[in-house]
Protein backbone atom coordinates (compact mmCIF):
# COMPACT_ATOMS: atom_id res chain seq x y z
CA UNK A 1 0.00 0.00 0.00
CA UNK A 2 1.10 3.13 -0.93
CA UNK A 3 2.31 5.76 2.12
CA UNK A 4 -0.75 8.60 2.43
CA UNK A 5 -0.21 12.15 3.26
CA UNK A 6 -3.19 14.38 4.37
CA UNK A 7 -3.03 17.98 2.98
CA UNK A 8 -4.32 21.21 4.38
CA UNK A 9 -4.65 24.05 2.16
CA UNK A 10 -5.98 27.48 3.94
CA UNK A 11 -7.48 29.57 1.11
CA UNK A 12 -10.08 31.96 -0.42
CA UNK A 13 -13.23 31.19 -1.36
CA UNK A 14 -13.33 32.31 -4.70
CA UNK A 15 -9.99 30.28 -5.30
CA UNK A 16 -12.33 26.80 -4.54
CA UNK A 17 -13.20 25.97 -8.04
CA UNK A 18 -9.04 26.14 -9.11
CA UNK A 19 -8.27 23.44 -6.38
CA UNK A 20 -11.33 21.29 -7.35
CA UNK A 21 -9.45 21.27 -10.58
CA UNK A 22 -6.01 20.73 -8.86
CA UNK A 23 -7.39 18.06 -7.09
CA UNK A 24 -9.01 16.29 -10.61
CA UNK A 25 -5.95 16.78 -12.87
CA UNK A 26 -3.59 15.48 -9.98
CA UNK A 27 -5.96 12.33 -8.77
CA UNK A 28 -5.36 14.26 -4.84
CA UNK A 29 -8.27 13.38 -3.15
CA UNK A 30 -8.51 9.51 -4.44
CA UNK A 31 -10.18 7.16 -1.93
CA UNK A 32 -11.07 3.84 -3.64
CA UNK A 33 -14.20 4.42 -6.22
CA UNK A 34 -14.27 7.98 -5.69
CA UNK A 35 -12.11 11.15 -6.46
CA UNK A 36 -11.67 15.20 -6.11
CA UNK A 37 -12.66 13.89 -2.29
CA UNK A 38 -12.23 16.86 0.34
CA UNK A 39 -13.34 18.36 3.23
CA UNK A 40 -13.95 22.35 3.58
CA UNK A 41 -13.95 24.65 7.06
CA UNK A 42 -14.84 28.02 7.25
CA UNK A 43 -12.23 29.55 9.50
CA UNK A 44 -11.40 32.94 10.40
CA UNK A 45 -7.87 33.40 10.31
CA UNK A 46 -5.71 36.74 11.24
CA UNK A 47 -2.27 38.03 10.29
CA UNK A 48 -0.45 41.17 9.50
CA UNK A 49 1.37 41.33 6.72
CA UNK A 50 4.96 43.05 6.81
CA UNK A 51 7.61 45.41 4.73
CA UNK A 52 8.18 43.55 1.89
CA UNK A 53 5.18 42.02 1.54
CA UNK A 54 2.91 41.98 -1.61
CA UNK A 55 -0.66 41.03 0.44
CA UNK A 56 -3.72 39.51 -2.06
CA UNK A 57 -5.61 40.39 1.15
CA UNK A 58 -4.91 43.26 3.70
CA UNK A 59 -2.20 46.31 4.20
CA UNK A 60 1.42 46.08 4.63
CA UNK A 61 1.52 46.89 8.30
CA UNK A 62 -2.43 46.39 9.82
CA UNK A 63 -3.70 42.87 11.23
CA UNK A 64 -6.00 41.75 8.79
CA UNK A 65 -8.61 39.19 9.74
CA UNK A 66 -10.40 37.10 7.31
CA UNK A 67 -12.84 34.35 6.23
CA UNK A 68 -11.37 31.75 4.58
CA UNK A 69 -11.48 27.79 4.12
CA UNK A 70 -9.78 25.16 4.92
CA UNK A 71 -9.36 21.91 2.38
CA UNK A 72 -8.55 18.67 3.54
CA UNK A 73 -7.87 15.95 1.25
CA UNK A 74 -5.50 12.98 0.83
CA UNK A 75 -2.66 12.03 -1.82
CA UNK A 76 -0.42 9.65 -2.46
CA UNK A 77 3.36 9.93 -2.00
CA UNK A 78 4.27 9.60 -5.84
CA UNK A 79 2.25 12.47 -6.77
CA UNK A 80 2.76 14.83 -3.41
CA UNK A 81 5.72 17.32 -5.03
CA UNK A 82 3.16 17.67 -7.96
CA UNK A 83 0.36 18.72 -6.22
CA UNK A 84 1.92 21.12 -3.82
CA UNK A 85 3.52 22.46 -6.82
CA UNK A 86 -0.20 22.57 -9.06
CA UNK A 87 -1.59 23.96 -5.58
CA UNK A 88 1.02 26.72 -5.30
CA UNK A 89 0.95 27.65 -9.19
CA UNK A 90 -2.92 28.44 -8.65
CA UNK A 91 -3.10 30.02 -5.06
CA UNK A 92 -2.92 34.01 -5.16
CA UNK A 93 -1.23 34.20 -1.61
CA UNK A 94 2.02 35.25 -2.01
CA UNK A 95 2.90 32.29 1.11
CA UNK A 96 0.23 29.59 0.90
CA UNK A 97 -0.71 27.84 3.85
CA UNK A 98 -0.23 24.16 2.85
CA UNK A 99 -0.43 21.81 5.74
CA UNK A 100 1.08 18.03 5.15
CA UNK A 101 0.64 15.16 7.40
CA UNK A 102 1.92 11.82 7.05
CA UNK A 103 -1.20 9.00 7.43
CA UNK A 104 -0.20 6.45 9.67
CA UNK A 105 -3.52 4.49 9.13
CA UNK A 106 -6.11 5.11 7.24
CA UNK A 107 -9.50 2.81 7.68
Amino acid sequence: MDTMYKLEVYLPREMLPALREVLRETDAGHIGQYDCCMSLTEVTSCWRTLPGAHPYNGKVGELTVAQELKAEFCCRSEILEDVVAAIRAVHPYEEPVINVFRIERAY
